[in-house]
């Protein structure tokens, strides 16, 4: 398969690249690294990423940024980052790469944990985390093509925790390796409208 990865140096984005690699051609795609660059933010950068990369049979994005921040402090702007990038720049790849992929063709998107194991300060990727479960759950069932559509929901990943690991207390971490198996799932198997939480148990 072509596998499209967007955040294909990021820290999930590298094991993925890996893992996958190993059976399927990878366009590596970043915000300034890889063979092909894009600002998920902007859905002119992703239109004419497309543009530029043609058809393809699979599209994973890893990237998205979100902030951080006390409800109390937090201000429209930093709230903006996270609906522009994290969920509008996934659901725009989505939007925009039907006309490029290919028939039987897959979309994996990553969220995370917040929406359903709360954090302080995470009320923003709680927000965008949920919309993201919405939006593949709906979406599956009206893609058409054979297209499938799946959302990964990593935990807190080992070496990332140097960098987050105080906004997860008693979180359980689990080794990027492990995670990347959630988006093989997604890749190469048939399930459709599924959010592979790779790490953590939902208590709800």
């Amino acid at each position: 398969m072509r596998i499209v990865l967007v955040g294909s140096t990021g820290v999930i984005g590298s094991a993925v690249a890996a893992e996958l690699g190993k059976r399927h051609d990878i366009v590596a795609v970043g915000r300034t690294s890889g063979s092909f660059h894009v600002d998920i933010a902007e859905p002119d950068s992703i239109h004419h990423l497309f543009d530029k990369i043609g058809t393809f049979d699979a599209l994973v994005c890893t990237a998205g940024a979100v902030r951080y921040a006390p409800l109390d402090q937090f201000t429209d702007e930093q709230f903006e980052i996270g609906l522009r990038s994290k969920l509008m720049g996934q659901v725009n790849l989505v939007v925009r790469g039907l006309k490029r992929i290919s028939y039987n063709g897959s979309f994996t998107l990553t969220s995370g944990l917040t929406n359903e194991d709360p954090i302080r300060q995470g009320s923003s990727a709680a927000l965008v985390n949920g919309a993201l479960d919405g939006f593949v759950r709906s979406t599956a069932i009206e893609l058409g093509r054979g297209l499938r559509i799946n959302l990964v929901s990593p935990t807190l990943v080992q070496e990332s925790v140097h960098l987050y690991g105080d906004f997860f207390p008693g979180t359980r971490t689990m080794p990027v390796r492990e995670v990347a198996l959630g988006y093989v799932k997604s890749v190469e198997g048939s399930q459709t409208g599924r959010v592979y939480r790779m790490g953590w148990v939902s208590e709800t």
